[in-house]
């Protein structure tokens, strides 16, 4: 009896950690994004300017690259104009601040 209680413990934690990733269609489609053009490139994180309704004047962004989409980009040069998919939450500070990130896809390379 121990013996299958476990091998089902054990089943059902292998089959819990299948599929946690989630793919790009699916943060595209549920998540927050804000467009932007990086400014700096720094070990785990970039800067981006953005102009939105919220930033008419434009303002910076601090992007986490510590995303959850592991196949995302992470080498990005000045210039590249990048997508941040992210929880919806920025950090109001300066620069502001994207914290929870979970992908980075570039819209238009730096020329």
């Amino acid at each position: 009896m121990k013996k299958i209680l476990s091998l089902i413990l054990t089943l059902f934690c292998v089959l819990s950690l299948v599929g946690c990733g989630r793919s790009m269609d699916d943060i595209i489609k549920n998540e927050s994004s804000i467009t932007g053009v990086v400014e700096e490139v720094y070990n785990n994180s970039i800067l981006i300017s953005i102009q939105t309704d919220a930033y008419p004047y434009g303002a910076y962004c601090d992007v986490s690259l510590d995303a959850e989409n592991k196949d995302d980009m992470v080498d990005f040069n000045i210039g590249d104009e990048v997508i941040v998919y992210y929880d919806g939450n920025i950090a109001e500070s300066y620069p502001s601040q994207i914290n929870t990130v979970y992908a980075i896809s570039l819209k238009d390379p730096a020329n």
